[in-house]
């Protein structure tokens, strides 16, 4: 007999209009993309101007698929049973985002920290890589939290109609928090802040992206009314155990339905694909440039961090602005896996209607755009270890934001759809139609049904799902860091040759030789075209 859940309540979000709406539902991405982008553009050249190898930093990355492997799939689980009046999700959004801003500001203020306990110069620094190594843990611990229940709000809320165009305006506002970011990355923040957040670069950006991150997940959590789990089937005063948690997460990966576990083998094959990607491509872009292009007085300068930030950001930046571009187009375009079967379809402007209407006929499938964007990502990476000038560089990094659209937008639309055609199809009352919710006029429902049958309705079990997903993705950054590790180790055995000496001035390393994160880069194109060929089994397993 299926436990009972008792719920109350209807979601809803504020907003004048649709696209409002959709705004305000994602606009917490914005602050958790620019806090991945700070991480991403600084953290590798912070590290390595504190002397520490490559190879080794490539261990410090552990803490990003670590993170995601333990923290999405149990926050998604126990947020799922959550009792709390103000939701499921939003809690764990506000109180993760917290977190995550006390840690990077921690990790700004790394130096300053250990001076108040250590006075020896080789302790101070010695301090400063452990508590900054500490400090990149505990962000990407906590940010994974806010992650896994940004995505499950987007997934609880909408209607299987809507799914697709949910994650696209996800995809919008992960490229919007790029493009924030790797902005704010590109400026010389101190003439814009006249030094009140610090008195480097570094340290700018660590405060900048603690405040916005915290005001965009504050007003999503403002903008967002969702439906109140009464009872999960439980008796009173009975608690969810640690047990019950990791048997929920190992029952539901082994079990997954045949279209999920698709999903997740792309995302598996992806992932290692983007890892050294989102991780090293800034750092890539900066010792390109001190190789090749930079003037004299730039690999001289005191703060080769801050530059070589700077440098990648503008490389970033281009990356962004492809990723919004693409991320506002390719939705009119592209079919959505339940567009033959439902009247809705996003509506282009009108000065363009007559455009898209002539090209209905002739719109390719999402998979189909995701099949090629991940043979865009390969061809790209492919010709890392080639480029030898920072305009090369930037014009393959700026190519991958087709992809980077593509695989923010993707994966979630199929995983969403999923989630309720498996729900629907078995819920003891028939199909529901969750088409018919008004988002802006929610109506107050007391619900009574199957707490495993029912997710179109309510959508709890979104969050395991998610996290299952979020599995594949984090599981191959290890396969990443573990082929990084290996390549460093190979061709960059020692301190890095362009960035090291702001930390060690009187030693000097050759840059004869390939650059080892190009080829790092090349390695994940081959698994890129291994997705490729996953996608197209996906199409013939679902029929998409």
């Amino acid at each position: 007999m299926p436990q009972l859940a008792q719920w109350t309540g209807s979601p809803s979000i504020k907003g004048s209009s649709e696209s409002v709406r959709m705004a305000l539902l994602t606009a917490s991405l914005i602050g958790l993309q620019f806090t991945w982008g700070v991480e991403m553009t600084y953290c590798t050249p912070y590290l390595l101007s504190l002397g520490l190898t490559k190879s080794r930093i490539s261990l410090v990355w552990i803490a990003g698929p670590l993170s995601g492997l333990i923290m999405q799939p149990i926050v998604g689980v126990v947020a799922d049973r959550s009792k709390s009046r103000f939701g499921r999700r939003r809690p764990f959004m506000v109180c993760g985002s917290v977190l995550v801003a006390l840690c990077l500001l921690l990790l700004g203020w790394t130096k300053e920290v250990v001076r108040m306990f250590c006075t020896e110069k080789e302790a101070i620094r010695e301090g400063t890589i452990f508590l900054a190594v500490l400090s990149i843990y505990g962000i990407d611990f906590a940010i994974n939290a806010v992650q896994a229940s940004c995505r499950g709000l987007i997934v609880d809320t909408l209607p299987i109609p809507k799914q697709q165009q949910g994650s696209s305006w996800a995809s919008r506002m992960v490229a919007v928090g790029h493009l924030i970011g790797y902005g704010a990355g590109a400026l010389d923040l101190g003439k814009w802040t006249g030094g009140y957040l610090g008195d480097t670069q570094f340290k700018q950006l660590t405060a900048v992206a603690a405040i916005t991150l915290c005001l965009t997940v504050g007003i999503t959590s403002w903008a967002v009314t969702e439906r109140v789990l009464v009872n999960d089937g439980r008796e009173e005063g009975e608690r969810l155990t640690v047990g019950e948690v990791l048997g929920t997460i190992v029952k539901t990966a082994r079990e997954l339905p045949r279209g999920i576990q698709a999903i997740c083998f792309v995302q598996f094959w992806a992932w290692i694909g983007w890892f050294p990607f989102l991780f090293y491509s800034t750092t890539w872009v900066g010792e390109i440039y001190l190789r090749y292009d930079a003037p004299a007085e730039a690999k001289n300068s005191e703060d080769i961090t801050g530059q070589v930030g700077r440098i990648g950001s503008m490389s970033l930046i281009a990356f962004s602005i492809i990723t919004f571009i693409m991320s506002v187009i390719l939705p009119w375009f592209v079919k959505s896996p339940e567009e033959e079967a439902r009247d809705f379809t996003p509506r282009p402007p009108a000065s363009i209607a007559s455009f898209v209407t002539e090209i209905e006929k002739y719109k390719p499938s999402l998979l189909t755009t995701w099949t090629i964007s991940h043979c865009i990502f390969a061809g790209s990476m492919i010709c890392a270890p080639f480029v030898t000038s920072l305009r090369g560089a930037t014009f393959i990094v700026a190519l991958c934001g087709i992809s980077w659209a593509v695989s923010c937008w993707a994966p979630f639309t199929f995983l969403g759809v999923e989630i309720n055609r498996i729900s629907s199809s078995s819920h003891p009352y028939g199909r529901i139609d969750r088409s018919s919710i008004e988002l802006e006029s929610p109506v107050q429902l007391h619900l009574n049904h199957s707490l495993e049958e029912s997710h179109s309705s309510t959508g709890e079990g979104s969050g395991k799902y998610l996290g299952i997903m979020n599995l594949y993705t984090t599981l191959p950054q290890f396969v990443g860091t573990g082929i990084s590790w290996v390549v460093f180790s190979i061709l960059e055995p020692g301190k890095s040759p362009e960035l090291a000496k702001e930390a060690h001035p009187d030693e000097h390393h050759g840059t004869d030789g390939p650059n080892a994160i190009a080829v790092c880069l090349f390695i994940g194109a081959c698994s890129a075209a291994v997705a490729a060929v996953a996608t197209r089994r996906l199409k013939r397993l679902q029929g998409y």
